[in-house]
């Protein structure tokens, strides 16, 4: 006879097997939400200390992921190498790189060690993710142009991140190197997907919260740009104003994203937001024009509605067994 606890454990069991790659897009949206709130705190001197919290919230849910990834990988090999062979799926993997370069990046000013640790392993690590991805690219038998969508950008975008913290412990010369690789592959994607959306089918409802990590390339290289060349000058502005564009264009069709069913997509919508809400505080902080102070408060705000959000409603769907299960 099965008791409760018994019927648990063979339940998280049957699940283990679904548990996505892509729940690490958990730990990126929250860090980069830990960024955020150290910015905002430091621009308009506060000394509320809310970002090392969430830093330590996002360590935790970092260890959390891994740990149960760790165990899928363990007990359900065949599972993982379905995901690596995934034409969406494939591009998460590298979100577990970009998580420990963003948290060697939040834990920077804390434990300037540790950060170290965490860039050099989580920047090493995604540069032989970013390999991989794209050797697959270049030599699959399966891809079609309807495969490609924003999820394809991730290797992309998580070279661009790595001058970030990597200038601060004065790694110059490797920042410039995945700036330049992130910035010129960002730019061949974003050809691509444009064709994309353009000439064939729209993206599939599930996929459209993707279409936010469009704003982090030129939001993150715009923070990336100014670690390495650290003067706001024309290129500077290109980076931004594509970024703050993209967030507009992206507000405008803002019906489309209302009442789409809930999927682990949906965190989508967290770093991107982050890291144009970070690169507007940025511009207040260099230029102090009202136009930046205000519309920096304002992504700021709509930043935490929006992660307080996404933590409710995917906490609401673990609750209803929702996630974790087999897709159709």
């Amino acid at each position: 006879m099965h008791t409760p606890s018994t019927l648990t454990e063979d339940t998280t069991a049957l699940r283990l097997p679904f548990f996505p790659i892509a729940a690490f897009a958990i730990v990126m949206g929250v860090t980069g939400l830990a960024l955020a709130w150290g910015r905002f705190e430091q621009v308009f001197a506060l000394s509320w200390s809310v970002g090392q919290g969430i830093t330590v919230l996002a360590g935790g849910l970092f260890i959390t992921i891994t740990l149960l990834y760790s165990l899928k990988l363990l007990r359900h090999r065949s599972a993982v190498i379905k995901e690596l062979r995934h034409p969406v799926k494939l591009n998460f993997f590298p979100a577990f790189s970009i998580s420990l370069i963003l948290l060697a990046t939040a834990t920077l000013p804390l434990w300037p060690e540790l950060s170290r640790l965490l860039w050099m392993v989580g920047s090493a690590l995604h540069l032989l993710l970013t390999l991989y991805v794209m050797n697959v690219w270049m030599h699959h038998e399966h891809f079609q142009i309807q495969h490609i969508n924003p999820a394809w950008f991730i290797p992309v975008v998580g070279n661009i991140l790595v001058p970030i913290a990597g200038t601060a412990h004065g790694f110059y010369e490797v920042s410039w190197f995945f700036f330049s690789l992130g910035l010129l592959f960002w730019l061949v994607l974003l050809t691509i997907f444009f064709y994309r959306v353009i000439f064939h089918n729209p993206l599939p409802q599930r996929l459209l919260p993707t279409l936010f990590i469009l704003i982090a390339p030129p939001a993150v290289g715009f923070l990336s740009y100014l670690s390495l060349h650290g003067e706001l000058n024309h290129f500077a502005r290109i980076l931004y104003y594509a970024g703050l564009f993209t967030t507009l264009l992206l507000a405008t069709q803002l019906v489309r994203f209302i009442g789409i069913r809930f999927f682990l997509s949906w965190w989508a919508y967290s770093f991107p937001l982050a890291a144009i809400t970070l690169a507007t505080l940025t511009m207040y902080a260099r230029l102090d024009l009202v136009f930046f102070k205000w519309l920096s408060v304002i992504l700021f705000v709509v930043l935490n509605l929006v992660l307080l959000m996404l933590l409710v409603r995917t906490a609401v769907a673990v609750w209803r067994r929702e996630i974790c299960v087999e897709e159709d």
